[in-house]
């Protein structure tokens, strides 16, 4: 088993069918020890019943928005594990009203900072809580997605925080590599997530998405959670500050495959 004696946290979980919980069973599957955080009460209720089914009672509240509610839920960590192997973070957040329309005439400061803090700075302030507790060769993962380089109708601001977010795990990798924590990223295809479900036209992006991929279909979240089981154990221990993506192809086709036969 890939993680066997790996303890491993997973932030993000909203319900069953999260990345994160796609990950969370994957990584469960190849033998790691699971703890997860959850924002608040209203998401607690699901996240009890995925780890429940996942053989783990370590559930933290934590708020990414609040520096003081990330140090608590690490000081609550250390009193079920002293030392960890790395963690997930699968977090991402714009206002709704930045998810629609024209880019620049729906982004806002405020709805450019919410997104930039939710989705990109949150990953460094776990990481130097982390920093004390986690054992050599660790491994911290987080969750891109392809609007970090290329534009995607209603996706705005969330794909300049996505960029932010892929140069934030080069300069952890950069950082932390001394201490022989390693940093990825995987750019996951469109998946059908509560967070998704907040970009106008998912449906329609979907299908699109089919039709380019040289596999032709989207991805599942055990795909995706498949690879982030590799990721974060030891046979990945010279892979640090990639982005990795799990999208069917989708990124390396300009346009279907029937299109240039035709």
């Amino acid at each position: 088993m890939l993680l066997k004696n790996k303890r491993i946290l997973i932030s993000g979980v909203a319900n069953k069918y999260s990345i994160a919980a796609g990950i969370a069973k994957s990584m469960h599957r190849e033998g790691a020890e699971l703890a997860f955080t959850y924002q608040n009460e209203r998401l607690l209720k699901n996240l009890s019943v995925i780890a429940k089914e996942l053989d783990s009672d370590v559930l933290i509240q934590c708020d990414v928005s609040d520096d003081q509610s990330i140090k608590d839920s690490f000081a609550e960590l250390s009193k079920k594990w002293d030392k960890f192997d790395g963690f997930v973070h699968s977090i991402g957040y714009a206002p709704a009203d930045q998810l629609e329309g024209n880019f620049v005439d729906v982004t806002t400061r405020e709805g450019f900072k919410i997104a930039h803090d939710i989705s990109s700075y949150s990953f460094t302030a776990m990481a130097k809580e982390a920093k004390p507790m986690l054992n050599d060769n660790s491994a911290l993962l987080t969750l891109t997605y392809l609007g970090s380089v290329q534009t995607v109708p209603n996706y705005n601001v969330m794909g300049l925080a996505k960029a932010s977010l892929e140069a934030n795990t080069r300069f952890l990798a950069a950082s932390l590599g001394k201490n022989n924590i390693r940093v990825n990223a995987i750019s996951a295809g469109p998946i059908k997530t509560l967070a998704a479900s907040g970009v106008k036209n998912f449906r329609k992006m979907l299908s699109k998405h089919s039709n380019r991929a040289p596999l032709g279909r989207t991805v599942t979240a055990e795909e995706v959670g498949n690879v982030a089981a590799f990721l974060c154990s030891d046979y990945a221990s010279g892979i640090t500050g990639e982005i990795t993506y799990v999208d069917g192809g989708f990124n390396i086709a300009a346009m279907p495959v029937d299109e240039y036969e035709s």
